[in-house]
Order: C-alpha cells, then sequence, then structure tokens
C-alpha cells in the first residue's frame, strides 16, 4: 500500500493512543491532542499542536476543524459527535482494552494503520520482555514466600477497582489482586479484605491521591497495609494508560510489593502518617 494511504493528521483523544505512536516514532502525524495526552507524552509540546477535549467531552466541531483524517478514541464516545465525525468523511478508531492481551492489539492495530507494524512488534516485544523480568526475578528470588495481598483502586468516589491489566500487572509483581478489576466496591468491604499493600491510581489525578485522608474517612487504620505503612500513590498515567508507560507502572507496584526486591522507583508515594483511631473518634 502506497504511504499516501495511510493517516498523516490524527487527531488523539485517549492519552495511550498518543503514547504508542511515540513509542514507535509516529509523534508528527498527531496534530491535535488533549491535554492529559500532554501530560504523559510532554514532545507533543515541541511544536504548537491543537488541544482538545477528551473522548467524552470533545465536540464533533472542534475535531473537524483540525482537518484529521484519522481520530483515536476511546470507548464509551458521544454517539452524535461520532455521527458527524463520520458524516465528514473522517475515519474513528474507537479503543475498549480491558486486559494487556487487548493492550498488544491496540498497539498492533494504530501501528498498523499508520504503516509502522514493525516498530509496533517491537514495542509489544519491549513490554512483554519488561514484565517477564519482573516475574523472573521474583520467581528466583522470592520462592516460598507468600503473595501480599493488594486493593488498587483507579477511583475513589465511587471507590472503584482498577482496571483488569492492573489486576495482571499486581500479579505479574507478585502481589494478589483483591476485589473484582474495574468493579464498584465499598470501603467496609476493602477492610474486610485486610490488604496487606493499598495502591491509590486516580484517574486524572497524578499523584494528588490524599492517602492520609482516605485512610481516616473510611477507617481502615486497623487494616494491615495501614498499620505497616504500606499505602501507596501511584501517579495515574502509570497504571491507567494502556500503553508501554505501563512499564513504569509494573515498577511501582514491584517496588510497593516486594520493597525487599525492588528499589524505590519514580511515580510512587508512601504514606508518611497513618491517623490513628483515637483523632478520628475525636474528629467525629
Amino acid at each position: 500500500m502506497p504511504s499516501s494511504h495511510y493517516p498523516r493528521r490524527i487527531a488523539c483523544l485517549q492519552p495511550s493512543a498518543t503514547v504508542i505512536l511515540a513509542s514507535i516514532g509516529e509523534l508528527d502525524r498527531v496534530v491535535a491532542c488533549t491535554k492529559y495526552c500532554a501530560d504523559v507524552v510532554p514532545e507533543v509540546k515541541s511544536r504548537p499542536r491543537t488541544i482538545l477535549h477528551d473522548s467524552w467531552t470533545s465536540t464533533a466541531a472542534e475535531i473537524v476543524a483540525v482537518q484529521p483524517d484519522l481520530v483515536i478514541a476511546s470507548v464509551p464516545y458521544q454517539e452524535k459527535s461520532v455521527i458527524e465525525i463520520l458524516r465528514a468523511g473522517v475515519t474513528i478508531l474507537g479503543l475498549a482494552p480491558r486486559t494487556l492481551a487487548d493492550i498488544y492489539a491496540d498497539i498492533a492495530l494504530i501501528s498498523g494503520a499508520v504503516g509502522a507494524s514493525e516498530r509496533g512488534e517491537r514495542a509489544i516485544a519491549s513490554m512483554q520482555e519488561g514484565i517477564e523480568t519482573v516475574r523472573k526475578k521474583l520467581a528466583i528470588s522470592s520462592a516460598g514466600l507468600a503473595r501480599p495481598r493488594v486493593f488498587c483502586e483507579e477511583w475513589g468516589k465511587p471507590l472503584i477497582a482498577s482496571q483488569p491489566w492492573v489486576a495482571e500487572l499486581v500479579e505479574a509483581a507478585g502481589g494478589e489482586f483483591l476485589g473484582s478489576p474495574g468493579k464498584q466496591i465499598s470501603a467496609d468491604e476493602v477492610a474486610q479484605m485486610n490488604p496487606d499493600v493499598v495502591v491509590a491510581a486516580w484517574c486524572g489525578a497524578g499523584d494528588r491521591v490524599p492517602l492520609e485522608k482516605i485512610v481516616r474517612d473510611r477507617n481502615w487504620q486497623g487494616t494491615r497495609a495501614a498499620q505497616r505503612k504500606r499505602i501507596y500513590c501511584i501517579r495515574d498515567e502509570c497504571l491507567n494508560t494502556p500503553a508501554p508507560t505501563l512499564l513504569l507502572g509494573l515498577d511501582a507496584l514491584a517496588s510497593a510489593i516486594h520493597p525487599e526486591l525492588f528499589a524505590c522507583t519514580k511515580g510512587i508515594r508512601q504514606i508518611t502518617l497513618v491517623p490513628s483511631m483515637e483523632s478520628v473518634n475525636l474528629k467525629g
């Protein structure tokens, strides 16, 4: 297929798509993206690009205005906007990954769409090798050790457990994922599970999750995680961006779950002071 048949002007409404295009050396095709894309891939700021709203709030008018020949968005997406964009003759690629296998498929799909299939395969192989490296280190160094029970959350109100790909990364990092991935759960249910480790990675919050506050407000002081100060915030983009950046999230998870084997890394913050039950009762 002639190279002129590949999209030259891509509008990315999904940070993971921007990360994938950057990882395969095709970022120059991105003419518009969201501010969340720019947060995860700072290189997009190196030359003027239109900043759009995200998949749920962007309008067909602002997207069509940048004259893209491909729009990459996440599902769910506004049905009205989809219809208007398609009527304008623009192709839309909608992503809805749940597992690591889905993410590999998205990398292959996007790289194939821009004529960079080989580089896409290399990006997939690099992710798989990075995950396998952590597995092998654990197999050698943690034989006979119990797998810490880990609760990961992607949102706090309502409390929602992290996605299935995070559950897979927790397992690769030597932990046991608690709860149903991607499902709502109550604070009391988590307390009853008594996790050894708690990881908060709230969508759009960066590294600003208030760890002390959520422990106090949810009465989690009695959990093993709180008693041992094994409560962490991992940067949003490290765990919630289904793209090669998940390797950063894996490193952070490994250091949280098995600090005796993995050094502390970037993108993770540990609770410094666990509120006492007495202070909670006084405030109540």
